[in-house]
């Protein structure tokens, strides 16, 4: 039976906006985002949002990623403070950059959710405004793994919504070897998973596979690395890959893949509708790979700024830690939340939460103006492939 949410109103159905993955990120956003921010700058006019006092507004917009939050949080959100909650949904942070920046602060919208590599260039086209942090006491309870970050050393415009890091899957059946590093992944893409192989629907992502390999920087920009890279991608990896695919949950179900580039939380959701779930193994291969992070964010012009601090205040919560987790398949960044997911014997709780020596060697990715490069070596891998 479909759950029935009276409280909520969201523009895009469930069943749409679970096409506009949260995950879906492109790194072309260097090529088309930039280019949406060239009409906002900071000599234009953006409207102001009206000066917090404490006392929350009767309506709230949430402009985030389809289907990225727990609908009974919000419910119990509007419920709680009386609040009317209206939830639109984008797939890119493209699509989000381009309706704040053309809108210049009469967007409408109060809360939205940019990935932290794209917080630098949205600060400085004054897309965010400054947090009141005395307005979210439960800041006090984020883990320092995902506070001070490189986009927002402070915290003052952003803080984490949700994380994670990319790795790879395999059927253990067709792949008989034990894979610990991007070196496996390229190796076996060539022999055992040849033909069979998928990568994501990310430029930064799939050069960062060659790039690991090689010993270099994942935000490299030096042409003669990125050179390095293009030639195992297009030579090695794109003859033997089959598709580039952001939902690997549904590669997994096929059967038609054996090894597949994954974000850790999308592996997880594949291994719980997997018939065979025992078959495939997710790794968190060496040398290093991304940590992304989604943050909370009030945008410039906020129209209810009060009620959007109490809300962001409320879904950073540790009494909503779990149930947001368990919804979107993603850590939100709080303190003892591995803990309280053991608590509630949450299935798969190793993809959830990499280990400390694991998150150490992550690297965030960043924009960088190389991100034209990785773009053109995603487009020739997917020419080569014949995608």
């Amino acid at each position: 039976m479909a759950r029935t949410i009276p409280d909520v109103r969201f523009l895009a159905p469930r069943s749409a906006s679970a096409l506009l993955s949260r995950r879906a990120l492109l790194a072309g956003f260097g090529v088309v985002g930039l280019g949406a921010l060239s009409a906002c700058g900071r000599n234009t006019t953006m409207a102001a949002s009206p000066a917090t006092d404490g006392t929350l507004e009767k309506k709230l917009n949430l402009y985030s990623w389809g289907d990225y939050d727990n609908p009974d949080l919000i419910d119990a959100f509007k419920k709680k403070y009386d609040v009317l909650v209206q939830v639109d949904s984008y797939g890119s942070n493209e699509e989000l950059v381009a309706k704040l920046s053309t809108s210049r602060g009469t967007s409408g919208y109060d809360v939205v959710v940019p990935t932290g590599s794209n917080i630098p260039q949205m600060l400085k086209h004054d897309l965010l405004q400054e947090l009141d942090l005395s307005l979210i006491p439960n800041f006090k309870h984020m883990d320092p793994n995902f506070t001070n970050q490189y986009f927002d050393p402070d915290n003052k415009y952003s803080i984490c919504k949700a994380w994670g890091t990319t790795g790879f899957v395999y059927n253990t059946k067709k792949i008989k070897r034990k894979m610990t590093s991007w070196q496996d992944f390229i190796d076996t893409a060539q022999k055992e998973a040849a033909g069979t192989t998928s990568l994501l629907e990310d430029p930064w992502e799939v050069s960062a596979i060659a790039l690991a390999a090689l010993g270099y920087s994942l935000n490299t920009q030096d042409e003669k690395e990125l050179d390095e890279a293009r030639t195992i991608i297009l030579d090695k990896l794109a003859p033997n890959t089959k598709a580039y695919i952001g939902n690997v949950a549904t590669g997994m179900i096929q059967g038609s893949f054996t090894l597949l580039q994954a974000f850790n939380g999308d592996a997880r959701q594949g291994l719980a509708e997997a018939a065979e779930p025992d078959d495939w193994k997710f790794v968190f291969p060496t040398p290093s790979a991304n940590l992304w992070m989604d943050c909370w964010a009030i945008a410039t012009g906020a129209p209810h700024p009060d009620s959007a601090h109490a809300f962001i205040n409320q879904m950073i919560s540790p009494e909503t830690a779990v149930e947001q987790l368990d919804y979107i398949g993603y850590p939100i960044g709080t303190k003892g939340l591995a803990e309280a997911a053991a608590k509630a014997d949450l299935d798969e709780q190793e993809l959830i939460f990499p280990s400390q020596k694991v998150l150490d060697r992550l690297e965030p990715s960043k924009q960088t103006p190389a991100d034209q490069i990785r773009t053109k070596i995603y487009a020739d891998a997917q020419a080569r492939s014949g995608a």
